[in-house]
């Protein structure tokens, strides 16, 4: 079965090849934004601004918009003054979804993430319906195609790793997120790069989607990935394999 890491994965990749990058670098730059301005500017002290910092330069973000973002967020800059939330609700299927925004306009953004969710059959909820079924996670996914499976294993399960699962396509690492740059750094070390690293929420229980309902709720968390105030999106389904494939194919 197919759930939130595979689509995680699927759209990580999409998200480094797509050809769109000012929108894609737009939402890094926020990311940057708020990290420095919550932490500081430094990111040996700042893992939260580290972590955005190395989501940039994987998606090729230029050096000066980085530095760029970073004065900005620490004050240096003349700045508009961002709003973090994070709106709850069922998709398709009853699928739960969390979804992290940055905003400079609240209202407009939550008209337009309903007007998204209507959309497709999707809904709001009251803040806290969903948050007990997440789990915040650090995240290593480690493409077995390009990368010594067993280093990696060895190298993570030493630095304090919780759990380590496999598909056929990945080796996902599941850390505590105190522990997540120690982890990292030992993946590193060990002459290899993760294809994604980061901080993020795994559901604890999934719902099963059924397959008519499936290709409406991919193209909801497209939809609402597309959206420049979104940031983040998580959902707890669980579809099949055959379905995700299907819909990536036609991507």
């Amino acid at each position: 079965m197919a759930g939130h890491s595979k689509w995680a994965n699927r759209l990580h990749r999409k998200s480094r090849q797509d050809a769109r990058r000012s929108k894609l670098f737009g939402k890094l730059s926020r990311q940057i934004i708020i990290a420095a301005r919550l932490g500081g500017a430094d990111p040996d002290q700042n893992i939260r601004l580290r972590l955005a910092i190395d989501a940039a330069r994987a998606a090729s973000m230029p050096a000066e918009n980085i530095e760029h973002a970073i004065k900005r967020g620490a004050g240096q800059l003349d700045d508009v003054a961002y709003e973090e939330g994070t709106l709850e609700g069922y998709g398709p299927g009853g699928a739960a979804l969390m979804i992290d925004v940055l905003t400079d306009n609240r209202q407009r953004t939550l008209a337009e993430i309903r007007r998204i969710l209507r959309s497709c059959d999707a809904s709001l909820g009251e803040a806290g319906c969903v948050t007990w079924l997440f789990e915040q996670k650090g995240i290593l996914a480690i493409a077995k195609a390009t990368a010594d499976v067993d280093a990696a294993f060895l190298a993570a399960a030493d630095a304090g790793a919780e759990d380590i699962i496999e598909d056929e396509e990945y080796l996902e690492i599941r850390v505590a997120p105190q522990d997540f740059q120690a982890v990292l750094d030992a993946v590193r070390e060990a002459g290899i790069e993760p294809e994604r690293a980061e901080v993020t929420m795994v559901p604890t229980t999934t719902t099963q989607v059924p397959d008519d309902q499936a290709p409406k709720l991919l193209r909801l968390l497209d939809a609402l990935e597309e959206h420049d105030d979104v940031q983040h999106v998580y959902s707890n389904f669980e579809i099949s394999d055959e379905i995700l494939d299907r819909v990536e194919g036609d991507d």
